[in-house]
Protein backbone atom coordinates (compact mmCIF):
# COMPACT_ATOMS: atom_id res chain seq x y z
CA UNK A 1 0.00 0.00 0.00
CA UNK A 2 1.30 3.47 -0.84
CA UNK A 3 0.29 7.06 -0.08
CA UNK A 4 1.60 10.44 -1.18
CA UNK A 5 1.59 13.82 0.53
CA UNK A 6 2.62 17.14 -0.96
CA UNK A 7 6.32 16.31 -1.00
CA UNK A 8 6.68 13.04 0.89
CA UNK A 9 5.75 9.43 0.22
CA UNK A 10 5.10 6.36 2.36
CA UNK A 11 4.61 2.66 1.73
CA UNK A 12 3.70 -0.49 3.64
CA UNK A 13 5.49 -3.73 2.82
CA UNK A 14 3.75 -7.10 2.78
CA UNK A 15 5.19 -7.89 6.24
CA UNK A 16 3.59 -4.80 7.78
CA UNK A 17 6.57 -2.46 7.87
CA UNK A 18 6.17 1.24 7.14
CA UNK A 19 8.68 3.18 5.05
CA UNK A 20 8.95 6.90 4.31
CA UNK A 21 10.95 9.13 2.01
CA UNK A 22 11.00 12.65 0.58
CA UNK A 23 10.62 15.95 2.41
CA UNK A 24 10.89 15.57 6.17
CA UNK A 25 10.96 19.11 7.55
CA UNK A 26 7.94 18.66 9.81
CA UNK A 27 8.64 15.09 10.89
CA UNK A 28 6.18 13.85 8.30
CA UNK A 29 8.43 10.86 7.50
CA UNK A 30 8.21 9.65 11.11
CA UNK A 31 11.94 9.00 11.38
CA UNK A 32 12.63 11.13 14.47
CA UNK A 33 14.18 14.12 12.74
CA UNK A 34 13.42 16.83 10.19
CA UNK A 35 15.77 15.61 7.49
CA UNK A 36 14.83 14.71 3.93
CA UNK A 37 15.35 11.17 2.66
CA UNK A 38 16.21 10.31 -0.94
CA UNK A 39 15.55 6.61 -0.39
CA UNK A 40 12.86 4.75 1.57
CA UNK A 41 13.72 4.27 5.24
CA UNK A 42 11.93 2.07 7.76
CA UNK A 43 9.69 3.79 10.32
CA UNK A 44 9.27 2.27 13.78
CA UNK A 45 5.68 2.27 15.05
CA UNK A 46 5.65 0.86 18.60
CA UNK A 47 6.69 -2.52 17.22
CA UNK A 48 3.27 -2.96 15.59
CA UNK A 49 2.58 -4.14 12.07
CA UNK A 50 0.95 -1.47 9.90
CA UNK A 51 -2.00 -2.26 7.66
CA UNK A 52 -3.12 1.14 6.39
CA UNK A 53 -1.59 4.55 5.73
CA UNK A 54 -2.65 7.95 4.38
CA UNK A 55 -0.90 11.26 3.92
CA UNK A 56 -2.07 14.78 4.50
CA UNK A 57 -0.16 17.70 3.06
CA UNK A 58 2.61 17.55 5.67
CA UNK A 59 1.46 14.79 8.01
CA UNK A 60 1.05 11.03 7.98
CA UNK A 61 -1.68 8.82 9.42
CA UNK A 62 -1.31 5.06 9.84
CA UNK A 63 -3.25 2.19 11.38
CA UNK A 64 -1.83 -0.89 13.10
CA UNK A 65 -3.06 -4.45 12.74
CA UNK A 66 -4.89 -4.04 16.07
CA UNK A 67 -6.79 -1.00 14.75
CA UNK A 68 -4.74 1.60 16.61
CA UNK A 69 -4.25 5.02 15.02
CA UNK A 70 -0.85 6.72 14.81
CA UNK A 71 0.04 10.15 13.41
CA UNK A 72 3.16 12.21 12.90
CA UNK A 73 4.33 15.36 11.15
CA UNK A 74 3.02 18.90 11.05
CA UNK A 75 0.69 19.71 13.93
CA UNK A 76 0.17 23.48 13.80
CA UNK A 77 -3.59 23.15 13.25
CA UNK A 78 -4.17 20.14 15.49
CA UNK A 79 -4.27 17.77 12.52
CA UNK A 80 -2.38 15.04 14.42
CA UNK A 81 -5.15 14.62 17.01
CA UNK A 82 -2.91 14.48 20.10
CA UNK A 83 -4.56 17.32 21.99
CA UNK A 84 -1.88 19.82 21.07
CA UNK A 85 -0.69 21.93 18.15
CA UNK A 86 2.86 20.62 18.05
CA UNK A 87 4.82 18.73 15.42
CA UNK A 88 5.56 15.09 16.24
CA UNK A 89 8.63 13.56 14.63
CA UNK A 90 7.73 9.90 15.17
CA UNK A 91 4.38 8.10 14.92
CA UNK A 92 2.45 8.61 18.15
CA UNK A 93 -0.71 6.76 19.09
CA UNK A 94 -3.86 8.90 19.23
CA UNK A 95 -4.91 8.07 22.78
CA UNK A 96 -8.37 9.59 22.39
CA UNK A 97 -9.17 6.74 19.99
CA UNK A 98 -7.51 3.93 21.94
CA UNK A 99 -10.88 2.26 22.50
CA UNK A 100 -11.78 2.35 18.78
CA UNK A 101 -10.85 0.01 15.93
CA UNK A 102 -9.98 2.24 12.97
CA UNK A 103 -11.04 0.89 9.58
CA UNK A 104 -10.35 3.83 7.23
CA UNK A 105 -8.23 6.97 7.27
CA UNK A 106 -7.91 10.03 5.06
CA UNK A 107 -5.80 13.16 5.24
CA UNK A 108 -6.63 16.63 3.91
CA UNK A 109 -4.43 19.67 3.65
CA UNK A 110 -4.61 20.44 7.36
CA UNK A 111 -7.32 18.10 8.64
CA UNK A 112 -7.72 14.38 9.25
CA UNK A 113 -10.70 12.01 9.20
CA UNK A 114 -11.06 8.42 10.39
CA UNK A 115 -13.78 5.83 10.22
CA UNK A 116 -14.24 3.23 12.95
CA UNK A 117 -15.29 -0.37 12.42
CA UNK A 118 -18.74 0.54 13.78
CA UNK A 119 -19.29 3.20 11.11
CA UNK A 120 -18.54 6.20 13.32
CA UNK A 121 -16.80 9.13 11.61
CA UNK A 122 -14.43 11.41 13.51
CA UNK A 123 -12.34 14.35 12.41
CA UNK A 124 -9.92 16.98 13.69
CA UNK A 125 -7.53 19.71 12.58
CA UNK A 126 -8.04 22.92 10.59
CA UNK A 127 -11.70 23.76 10.24
CA UNK A 128 -11.83 27.25 8.72
CA UNK A 129 -14.25 26.14 6.01
CA UNK A 130 -16.17 23.58 8.07
CA UNK A 131 -14.27 20.65 6.58
CA UNK A 132 -14.48 18.65 9.83
CA UNK A 133 -18.27 18.74 9.58
CA UNK A 134 -19.32 19.38 13.19
CA UNK A 135 -21.38 22.54 12.70
CA UNK A 136 -18.81 25.24 13.42
CA UNK A 137 -15.51 26.61 12.10
CA UNK A 138 -13.30 26.00 15.12
CA UNK A 139 -10.05 24.05 14.86
CA UNK A 140 -9.84 20.83 16.86
CA UNK A 141 -6.69 19.16 18.17
CA UNK A 142 -8.56 16.03 19.32
CA UNK A 143 -11.07 13.83 17.47
CA UNK A 144 -14.70 14.94 17.38
CA UNK A 145 -17.63 12.93 16.03
CA UNK A 146 -19.43 13.88 12.81
CA UNK A 147 -23.18 13.24 12.88
CA UNK A 148 -25.46 12.37 9.96
CA UNK A 149 -29.23 12.58 9.49
CA UNK A 150 -31.07 9.57 10.97
CA UNK A 151 -27.82 8.52 12.67
CA UNK A 152 -26.55 6.93 9.46
CA UNK A 153 -23.31 5.02 9.75
CA UNK A 154 -20.51 5.77 7.30
CA UNK A 155 -18.83 3.23 5.01
CA UNK A 156 -16.37 5.36 3.03
CA UNK A 157 -14.57 8.69 3.45
CA UNK A 158 -12.21 10.89 1.44
CA UNK A 159 -10.62 14.24 2.26
CA UNK A 160 -9.99 16.93 -0.30
CA UNK A 161 -7.77 19.94 0.20
CA UNK A 162 -10.39 21.84 2.22
CA UNK A 163 -13.45 19.62 2.05
CA UNK A 164 -14.58 16.08 2.87
CA UNK A 165 -16.85 13.52 1.20
CA UNK A 166 -18.50 10.48 2.79
CA UNK A 167 -20.78 7.64 1.72
CA UNK A 168 -23.22 6.26 4.28
CA UNK A 169 -24.68 2.81 4.81
CA UNK A 170 -27.86 3.99 3.04
CA UNK A 171 -25.84 4.75 -0.10
CA UNK A 172 -26.17 8.49 0.41
CA UNK A 173 -23.24 10.73 -0.49
CA UNK A 174 -22.51 13.76 1.69
CA UNK A 175 -20.02 16.59 1.40
CA UNK A 176 -18.95 19.53 3.55
CA UNK A 177 -16.25 22.18 3.81
CA UNK A 178 -15.04 24.64 1.19
CA UNK A 179 -17.56 25.09 -1.63
CA UNK A 180 -16.29 28.11 -3.56
CA UNK A 181 -15.59 26.14 -6.73
CA UNK A 182 -18.57 23.83 -6.59
CA UNK A 183 -16.56 20.97 -5.13
CA UNK A 184 -19.36 20.02 -2.73
CA UNK A 185 -21.57 18.94 -5.63
CA UNK A 186 -24.80 20.44 -4.28
CA UNK A 187 -25.32 23.04 -7.01
CA UNK A 188 -24.11 26.07 -5.08
CA UNK A 189 -20.77 27.65 -4.16
CA UNK A 190 -21.33 28.12 -0.44
CA UNK A 191 -19.24 26.51 2.33
CA UNK A 192 -20.99 23.93 4.51
CA UNK A 193 -19.91 23.00 8.05
CA UNK A 194 -22.21 19.97 8.36
CA UNK A 195 -22.67 17.01 6.01
CA UNK A 196 -24.92 18.04 3.10
CA UNK A 197 -26.40 15.43 0.78
CA UNK A 198 -25.30 15.24 -2.87
CA UNK A 199 -28.66 14.41 -4.36
CA UNK A 200 -27.33 13.32 -7.75
CA UNK A 201 -25.70 10.24 -6.19
CA UNK A 202 -27.87 9.50 -3.18
CA UNK A 203 -30.69 7.03 -2.59
CA UNK A 204 -32.49 9.67 -0.57
CA UNK A 205 -31.86 12.31 -3.25
CA UNK A 206 -34.31 13.39 -5.92
CA UNK A 207 -32.50 11.55 -8.74
CA UNK A 208 -32.22 8.29 -6.77
CA UNK A 209 -28.94 7.42 -8.45
CA UNK A 210 -26.32 6.01 -6.14
CA UNK A 211 -22.74 4.82 -6.12
CA UNK A 212 -22.80 1.01 -6.22
CA UNK A 213 -19.09 0.70 -5.45
CA UNK A 214 -19.70 2.08 -1.96
CA UNK A 215 -21.18 -1.26 -0.86
CA UNK A 216 -18.84 -3.35 1.31
CA UNK A 217 -18.21 -6.16 -1.15
CA UNK A 218 -15.01 -8.20 -0.68
CA UNK A 219 -12.30 -6.74 -2.90
CA UNK A 220 -11.77 -10.11 -4.56
CA UNK A 221 -15.38 -10.09 -5.73
CA UNK A 222 -14.74 -6.82 -7.51
CA UNK A 223 -11.60 -8.08 -9.17
CA UNK A 224 -9.47 -5.68 -7.14
CA UNK A 225 -6.03 -6.61 -5.90
CA UNK A 226 -4.24 -4.79 -3.10
CA UNK A 227 -0.53 -4.49 -3.76
CA UNK A 228 2.17 -4.26 -1.08
CA UNK A 229 5.88 -3.71 -1.46
CA UNK A 230 8.10 -6.77 -1.17
CA UNK A 231 11.48 -6.00 0.29
CA UNK A 232 14.46 -6.89 -1.81
CA UNK A 233 12.71 -6.38 -5.14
Amino acid sequence: MVAAGAEHSVAITEDGNLYGWGWGRYGNLGLGDRNDRLLPEKVTVDGDKITMVACGWRHTICVSSSGGLYTNGWGKYGQLGHGDFEDHLVPRKVQALSDKFISQVSGGWRHSMVLTSSGQLLGWGWNKFGQIGVGNNLDYCSPVQVNFPRDQKVRQISCGWRHTIAITERDNVYSWGRGANGQLGNGITIDRNVPTIIEAFSVDGSSRQHIESSKPYPLSALGVTTYYFRRGI
